[in-house]
């Protein structure tokens, strides 16, 4: 079943709430491969698996020389995270070679592993090189904000529900292209597209802007596998959860402007629903592309 957060306390500005936001991820060093996590207070019952995704990237980067970025990252995630106590990052050297790093991850909680991840990094190398064009889509700037889109239904929405949207903190800033209510759903192609950036602008390296990406990548991908299911996430028969993650970083994202995440599930079945995405910046340009599994089991009323 979904996991219900409490409600929170009211939501932090924008500035101060990117600013936490990037505190998070920037994981402390206890030994020269042990790194440690805290954990979001925003009151979910398991920890977000982007923040996961991003403090294991984090602790990676810190372990590969400055000129050498992660290109790609394949993630499984083993137990839910608790996150009423911190995460311990430990790192394995495989190789450091003349072009490429390889590094492994295992993040721990209360002695078992909860998530592992294998991340290769590169030294910038010119190469042949083309790519799909973005498709057109309604530009942000003509999409209403969530707090425009969540004045429209707030009076129709349950608690706590409600209570959650209204007080969350939001470091990043979404607005999705197509909507649908969420609390009435209506059966849809497997497809959906949304642009999204940091909510304050924020002065981050390529390691950490990489990570910043990551953990925003892990907040929408299943909702496609459901859409032409008409099943939303706050339906209280179903069981979702993030199994595997991967992302191939084709540049550093530009957090601080829009990026379009063009999104399609392929497959669902076995209680499971694929989902990718290719991301652009809005100039066209590939910043990345995403893929990940995960847990979909809705139960008979």
């Amino acid at each position: 079943m979904s996991d219900v957060p409490p409600a929170s306390s009211k939501p932090l500005d924008p500035v101060t709430s990117v600013a936490n936001l990037v505190a998070l991820l920037d994981v402390e060093r206890l030994e020269n491969d042990l790194f440690r996590g805290q954990s979001s207070h925003a009151g979910w019952m398991r920890v977000y698996g982007g923040q996961v995704v991003a403090q294991a990237l984090m602790a990676a980067s810190k372990t590969v020389a400055d000129e050498r970025l992660c290109h790609s990252l394949h993630s499984y995630f083993i137990r839910p995270g608790d996150p009423a106590h911190p995460i311990v990052y430990r790192v394995e050297r495989d190789r450091d070679g003349a072009s490429f790093t390889t590094r492994r991850v295992v993040a721990i909680q209360h002695g078992r592993p909860i998530f592992n991840l294998a991340a290769s990094f590169q030294i910038q190398e010119a190469g042949l090189a083309h790519h799909f064009p973005a498709r057109d889509v309604i530009p942000p700037e003509a999409l209403p904000t969530e707090a425009e889109r969540m004045a429209q239904t707030i009076d129709q929405t349950p608690e706590p529900w409600r209570t959650l949207w209204q007080n969350r903190d939001r470091p990043i800033e979404f607005r999705h292209v197509q909507h649908d209510d969420p609390f009435n759903p209506t059966v849809q192609p497997p497809h959906s597209q949304h642009w999204c950036r940091m909510a304050s602008p924020v002065d981050a390296a390529p390691p950490m802007a990489r990570a910043l990406f990551a953990y925003a990548s892990d907040m929408t991908m299943l909702d496609t596998a459901l859409l032409p299911h008409a099943v939303s996430w706050h339906d209280p028969r179903l069981q979702v959860a993030s199994l595997d993650h991967a992302i191939w970083f084709n540049a550093t994202p530009d957090m601080n402007d829009w990026l379009l995440f063009d999104q399609d599930s392929p497959f669902a079945g076995g209680a499971r629903g694929l989902n990718r995405a290719l991301v652009h910046t809005r100039h066209g340009q590939p910043v990345a592309a995403v893929m990940q599994e995960g847990l979909m089991r809705h139960r008979p009323a």
